[in-house]
């Protein structure tokens, strides 16, 4: 009797989601789609486009000029925020989703990535599952706010933004310089979290709390060269390939900071045999050397134990008849927050033993600290996660990439990366090939961030234990 009670209660749970995807989906699609086919890359997209877009469904929608600000560095790299106003009982929360994407070339694609398409259940597009499905989301559901005349106790500031993916100043950074209300936020909503599946199966709800550092490095080896005809042992590209094969063998010591620690306690709870197993191993104090062993086998958790650094380009030689005058490369390195970019440096150094090459950072690295587990943040994901999902925890996690986030934390202001967008652990296309995103995870999406918001901005009440 109780299994068909539980089976019950999920039935109702799904039925119920579906409703309140329902309300928004026609116009969630619309908007999606708009923004998709907005061509916001760097080199030859404009984000101001994009952001002037969503203005005109607010103003659409009833939201005022006052509410909408657009700006940027540039007359084409414009970002949005809009605001609903609040009783300023409670600091603003900030939900950020950048509507920037990354380059996409229409012949490594199986059609056009910037025409939005819906085949077998997911929606196709460049920009589909970073991040413009998170930026649509929350017009959509300010939208929809708006319709309801939801009055919040806080300022809720949506902010799409331009150049997370590349380029200069801008986005989170130049609105945090240019646009004051930002500074008086409580703490933001961001990317960098997100649900994972496999096989179907949801398996956790993630949020992030802390990500590595970026910063990469250029290597250089410079010679006289010479006639190909009399060649020398003592070959720029030689050099530089020894170097780049002693970095290929190298691996940075195991650093767990609270966030990894807290990532593998509770997953080593839903998972089983041997991962489970060496979940519970990594924690030790040491580690269990098998774990260790077979984590760093595995590139995800690899880079979760530490720094990792790797090289990503190569260039070297003028003709094919003369011997190299300059060769170069780029390691771009990603670094575990507490973590000295200065020490990695000169641990790279010592790696390549080679005092012909030289290490030259490429900019500054943009060191975040970690957010804290908030309960009056972390206690709604849960709530929320919980009532949508019955079963899936709630893990917090590192984003072994970097985000706007970084910008917002060394500003004072917690950041969260969560979405509640499930998609396959196995089945990773952000930046890659035919991008997409889950039709059914897109739409219990926006109403999980829906919830989530008036969660976040609700009045509590009475005897509630937030």
């Amino acid at each position: 009797m109780k299994s068909i009670q539980s089976m019950l209660i999920v039935m109702f749970l799904s039925s119920s989601l579906l409703t309140y995807a329902q309300n928004d989906q026609a116009l969630t699609r619309e908007i999606f789609k708009e923004l998709i086919e907005i061509n916001t890359t760097h080199s030859t997209g404009n984000t101001t486009e994009a952001a002037e877009a969503m203005a005109a469904r607010l103003k659409a929608a009833g939201f005022e000029d006052k509410d909408l600000f657009i700006g940027g560095p540039t007359p084409d790299r414009g970002n949005l925020v809009a605001t609903m106003r609040g009783t300023g009982k409670k600091k603003p929360v900030i939900l950020m989703a950048h509507i920037d994407v990354v380059e996409a070339n229409p012949t490594d694609w199986s059609f056009d990535p910037f025409k939005f398409q819906e085949i077998d259940g997911y929606y196709y597009a460049r920009g589909s599952s970073d991040d413009k499905a998170m930026a649509s989301i929350f017009i959509a559901n300010l939208i929809r706010l708006k319709k309801e005349n939801y009055q919040p106790e806080r300022d809720i500031m949506v902010a799409l933004t331009a150049d997370e993916e590349g380029g200069d100043h801008n986005g989170i950074a130049w609105l945090l310089e240019n646009y004051p209300p930002f500074k008086t936020a409580e703490f933001a909503i961001n990317e960098g979290g997100g649900g994972q599946a496999k096989d179907g199966k949801k398996v956790l709800n993630g949020v992030q709390l802390s990500e590595k550092v970026f910063q990469s490095f250029t290597l250089e080896v410079k010679d006289p060269g010479g006639h190909s005809s009399l060649p020398r042992k003592d070959n720029p590209i030689y050099h530089l390939a020894k170097a780049l094969t002693n970095l290929s063998a190298y691996d940075f010591p195991i650093n767990l900071n609270d966030g990894t620690r807290a990532f593998f306690e509770r997953s080593a709870k839903i998972e089983t045999g041997q991962l489970a197993a060496d979940m519970k191993g990594i924690i030790q104090n040491p580690p269990d050397a098998g774990a260790v062993e077979r984590f760093s086998a595995t590139p995800y958790y690899n880079a979760l134990l530490r720094t990792t650094c790797v090289a990503t380009m190569l260039e070297a030689g003028h003709a094919e008849n003369a011997l190299p005058q300059t060769a170069t490369a780029i390691v771009n390195c990603r670094i575990l927050p507490g973590e000295d970019p200065a020490k990695i440096k000169q641990q790279l150094i010592s790696v390549f033993d080679d005092n012909r090459i030289t290490v030259t950072p490429i900019a500054p690295a943009k060191a975040s600290p970690p957010s804290p587990l908030d309960p009056q943040v972390v206690g709604p994901i849960e709530k929320v996660t919980a009532k949508m999902w019955p079963g899936v925890p709630v893990i917090p996690v590192m984003s072994t990439g970097a985000t706007d986030g970084a910008y917002t934390r060394n500003a004072g202001i917690p950041t969260y990366g969560v979405s509640g967008l499930f998609s396959d652990i196995d089945d990773k296309r952000a930046h890659g090939k035919d991008e997409r995103i889950n039709v059914k995870a897109y739409y219990e999406g926006q109403e999980f961030l829906y919830q989530l918001t008036k969660e976040l901005t609700q009045p509590i009440k009475v005897g509630s234990k937030r």
